[in-house]
């Protein structure tokens, strides 16, 4: 190895995928280097091949995958080397912060047996060893009470808190090289700052590359050295940072950080949607890019009529080896039907524990529940079900909230089957129309989650939602994961279908200029209590 060589030097790297459609090259001749202790963010709109790039640079694409060119990490080529000798390298030389927490960490075990696997494995720690350093990481990544949450599994843990726990494990061994996929997307500003500033403070401390896969623009303005612009697995643009905010060169740059939410004054849903890209192609096939910002229906006004929802009072409790933790204590609040209330506060604050226990996801400790004046807290699971058609949730994971043995068909048919449409064809026509609805292409119904990109499996999430007609849709953190444009159409997607169907949403975000343009009245909690 020379002074002169990158940390990591990518070239000519192609990805494709060869399945019963044909051939799909995710990653096309993309070329780039990230020096020591640099970052490089890598942006475009979800399904571009940015996060199959970043799989790519540690060997983790999916079996049947063909990747070629060169992957040179520190002078080696690490598509050349022998699969243990890959083994040996990742999590120790080369780490990755992986997009899905909930589906990346193994939930039969604890989050500390997880995290002191990496150390025991690459640095042969006792176990008493790798428990102490474990305690310490949990600790540097703003885990609350590391010595109780080191025992706890992943769904005991907030989204937030699953997503500092993936950095902990990532940066366990103090690579040399950090791929950062989505880092910070579940995460709120105060603790997004906190993460990302240890992130900066080991790359200035060992020199470390860090790769930043992201959709949010102001964290690239703010924290990269460099940008990679990616659409269609192809490279469209590099540059420094400032220069490419300034003065992008490509027109797709340009039409991204237009759309984009923090790009100045947020507006809200009723005065103007968000600005969303539209590509077309000519005979050749070369796309041209360019903003289109929806029409605003007049909007109706709703009925003066009672709550739809009303909560008094609402506790949920998890019982620990330590004791009771109030996850939601004593919240008091209404949503009118057509309304949009918004849901900020910290990670971990108990934003998706009341939502899941106003869902009936999570058991009530106390309190009501009601939906049109029915206490759906005192409801047994039987007497429920005729209610759930009412209230419907979009998660905040929605590779993990789908099936993935069920095409997406048999997933939405499946809703209709339990409440009762009997008509296949019926059953059929409705699935169809609502993937239509939606935006899903024509051929959605007889593919599989894996098959589609993050924006579109959040938009089967959504259609799954409204297929039985509800008049309250729990959304929790539906656009976190998002990247820019897809983002914008998400949100006007949800504005629209709420004037259309008159819905009221409960919208829980740790974004406050996405809650700023989707809501009409916002609320705050904090360690399980709503501010006054």
């Amino acid at each position: 190895m020379t002074a002169a060589q990158p940390l990591l030097a990518v070239e000519n790297l192609n990805v494709r995928f060869t399945g019963p459609r044909g051939t799909h090259h995710a990653v096309k001749d993309l070329s780039f280097h990230l020096e020591r202790g640099q970052t490089l963010a890598v942006v475009g709109e979800s399904g571009s091949g940015k996060s199959t790039a970043a799989l790519a640079l540690l060997r983790l694409t999916a079996p049947g995958a063909a990747v070629g060119g060169r992957i040179l990490f520190e002078g080696e080529d690490l598509l050349g080397l022998p699969l243990d000798a890959m083994r040996r390298r990742r999590g120790r030389d080369v780490s990755m912060i992986f997009q899905e927490p909930m589906t990346s960490l193994n939930p039969v075990h604890s989050v500390g047996a997880q995290i002191g696997e990496v150390l025991r494995l690459h640095e042969r720690l006792s176990s008493a060893a790798a428990r102490s350093r474990t305690l310490d990481l949990l600790d540097r990544v703003r885990i609350p009470e590391p010595g109780r949450r080191i025992d706890s599994y992943p769904h005991q843990l907030s989204g937030g808190q699953r997503q500092r726990v993936m950095i902990a494990m990532a940066v366990a061994c103090r690579p040399r090289l950090l791929v950062a996929d989505e880092p910070t997307t579940a995460l709120d500003v105060a603790t997004q700052e906190q993460i990302l500033d240890l992130l900066d403070g080991l790359r200035r401390d060992l020199s470390m590359g860090l790769l930043l896969v992201t959709h949010d623009l102001g964290v690239v303005k703010d924290r990269a050295d460099r940008v990679l612009v990616l659409h269609d697995g192809v490279k469209l643009e590099e540059g420094g940072t400032a220069a490419l905010f300034e003065r992008p060169h490509h027109p797709y740059t340009r039409c991204l950080l237009a759309a984009s939410l923090h790009a100045g004054d947020t507006p809200h849903c009723t005065e103007r949607r968000l600005p969303e890209i539209r590509i077309a192609r000519d005979a050749a096939g070369t796309p041209s890019f360019a903003l289109e910002v929806p029409p605003v229906r007049p909007r109706r006004a709703p009925p003066r009529t009672g709550p739809l929802l009303s909560v008094r009072d609402l506790r949920a409790e998890y019982r620990t080896a330590e004791g009771v933790f109030n996850a939601v204590d004593g919240v008091s609040f209404d949503i009118a039907p057509g309304e949009t209330v918004g849901l900020v506060g910290p990670s971990g604050c108990g934003k998706s524990t009341l939502a899941k226990t106003v869902m009936r996801l999570v058991p009530a400790s106390g309190g009501r529940i009601l939906l049109d004046g029915t206490d759906l807290a005192r409801l047994p699971d039987r007497a429920l079900k005729p209610w759930r058609r009412r209230f419907q949730m979009v998660f905040q994971d929605p590779y993990g909230s789908l099936n993935p043995r069920h095409t997406v068909h048999d997933s939405l048919d499946a809703a209709l089957v339990v409440h009762g449409v009997r008509e296949r064809l019926d059953r059929a026509a409705r699935v169809k129309a609502m993937l239509d609805r939606v935006g899903l292409p024509a051929d959605s119904a007889r593919r599989y989650p894996n098959e589609f990109s993050g924006g579109q499996r959040q938009r089967i999430g959504i259609a799954r939602a409204l297929l039985l007609k509800p008049s309250l849709v729990v959304c929790d953190e539906p656009v976190s994961a998002l990247d820019v444009s897809v983002q914008a159409q998400i949100l006007n997607l949800l504005a629209e279908l709420k004037e259309e169907f008159n819905l009221a949403y409960l919208f829980i975000s740790h974004d406050l200029a996405v809650v700023r343009h989707i809501a009409d009245r916002v609320l705050e909690m904090k360690a399980g209590r709503l501010l006054a």
